[in-house]
């Protein structure tokens, strides 16, 4: 008798665990759309991970052409510039269920980690090369419409707040040299190099793609 007790507490406490630690299968998705720019992002999304909770990490990629603000140049030089934010992201997430037949959303908030550069090169007489690696955080929602089996179209919508830190430049000349310098936040010319290297602060973000389930 204490043997079939003790074999049906174990069988609860097992089907219990299973119904409150669980994955619905892992999500890989690919979305497109606008983050400060055209932008895409890669994210790996395990849901219900605990009850509705879950864990989802992306990259993203933006290509920033407008990143260098020559608007306060005396003299504008010919000069090809470049930009581009990568941005990695955790996010813990929150299923909402399905809302309608075959359409359900899931909101997620979490840490940014971003690499954000811009390059100005004038050919023959050298390069100046802008960079920071800020911290951030950010919120969204995502909604997805289920196409046919596994395959989903998902919606992103979101907001991604980035905070400043110190920019770095390398200036390569044309004999080759390179110089290198860095600029705190509490650094005198700290403002003058922040206004001249356009990165994102507050991001809209506004992506749609699809998404598969393993």
């Amino acid at each position: 008798m204490k043997k079939m007790i003790a074999l049906t507490l174990s069988a609860g406490l097992a089907t219990a665990g299973a119904q409150t630690f669980s994955t619905n299968g892992i999500e890989l998705g690919l979305t497109g759309g606008y983050a400060s720019g055209l932008s895409g992002e890669a994210f790996v999304h395990a849901p219900n991970v605990v009850g509705p909770f879950g864990i989802k990490v992306g990259a993203s990629y933006t290509r920033a052409n407008n990143a260098i603000d020559t608007s306060n140049d005396l003299i504008v030089l010919d000069a090809d510039r470049s930009g581009q934010y990568v941005v990695a992201s955790v996010d813990g997430t929150y299923s909402l269920g399905e809302l309608t037949p075959g359409v359900g959303a899931t909101v997620y908030a979490g840490g940014r980690y971003g690499r954000f550069s811009a390059t100005e090169d004038f050919g023959s007489t050298g390069t100046l090369r802008y960079d920071t690696n800020p911290f951030g955080i950010g919120a969204g929602v995502m909604v997805s419409y289920a196409l046919a089996g596994n395959l989903s179209l998902v919606g992103d919508v979101g907001v991604d707040q980035f905070f400043n830190t110190t920019i770095n430049s390398t200036t390569t000349g044309p004999d080759g040299s390179v110089t290198t310098d860095s600029f705190a936040t509490n650094d005198g010319s700290y403002s003058a190099v922040s206004d001249r290297f356009i990165r994102p602060g507050t991001v809209f973000k506004a992506r749609i793609g699809i998404k598969t389930t393993f």
